[in-house]
């Protein structure tokens, strides 16, 4: 195999654990996106929304990003992040940083909005709050998909990847030069 084209590929192994590690952080940020609801089943703002319950939806969305950061960190380590597909990886993994990391700073809004909440009794300024966190977290949330999706799209282009090595596999078995004859006992040659 072209010794160009050997560099550029990054080994089978080390691919498809990667895509295992980004589908497992992808589900959890998607899982996150999905589960962590403000509003109730009416679609309303509920009279007095959890402020712990909300905090609690920053603390594990600032663990989700590090757990994101983490994982753009070791890739960008690793010498696989060289070549044309790492580069595209690395890409998408830091996009994938950079957006995850925004969603806790919106759940802390959403949580200290919720605290003041119940200490307004100005209408308009009940009102404001409330549309706050409706924004806020579901900003938080959006934020949280798009990293899952920035990690979909890390994870495909390793899959394509493969796909590429698997169709190249049979032509460099091709390239390699026949192999000589296995000699006969007694070293005659016919």
């Amino acid at each position: 195999m072209n010794p160009d084209l050997q560099r550029n590929l990054i080994p089978r192994d080390d691919a498809l654990h990667l895509i295992h590690t980004l589908h497992a952080v992808k589900d959890k940020l998607h899982d996150a996106a999905q589960r962590w609801e403000l509003l109730d089943e009416n679609g309303h703002v509920p009279a007095a929304p959890s402020y712990t319950a909300l905090l609690q939806h920053a603390t594990d969305a600032q663990d989700l990003s590090r757990e994101v950061l983490q994982l753009a960190d070791a890739f960008a380590q690793s010498p696989h992040h060289t070549t044309p597909t790492g580069r595209t990886v690395l890409k998408h993994l830091a996009t994938a940083a950079t957006i995850s990391s925004h969603a806790a700073p919106h759940f802390t809004e959403t949580a200290e909005n919720a605290l003041a909440l119940p200490r307004t009794a100005n209408p308009t300024d009940r009102h404001h709050l409330t549309n706050r966190m409706v924004i806020d977290h579901a900003s938080a949330r959006a934020f949280l998909r798009r990293a899952s999706e920035s990690l979909r799209d890390a994870a495909k282009e390793l899959d394509d990847h493969l796909g590429v090595q698997r169709f190249l596999a049979p032509l460099t078995r091709r390239e390699r030069p026949p192999q000589p004859p296995p000699s006969r006992p007694g070293g005659l040659h016919r």
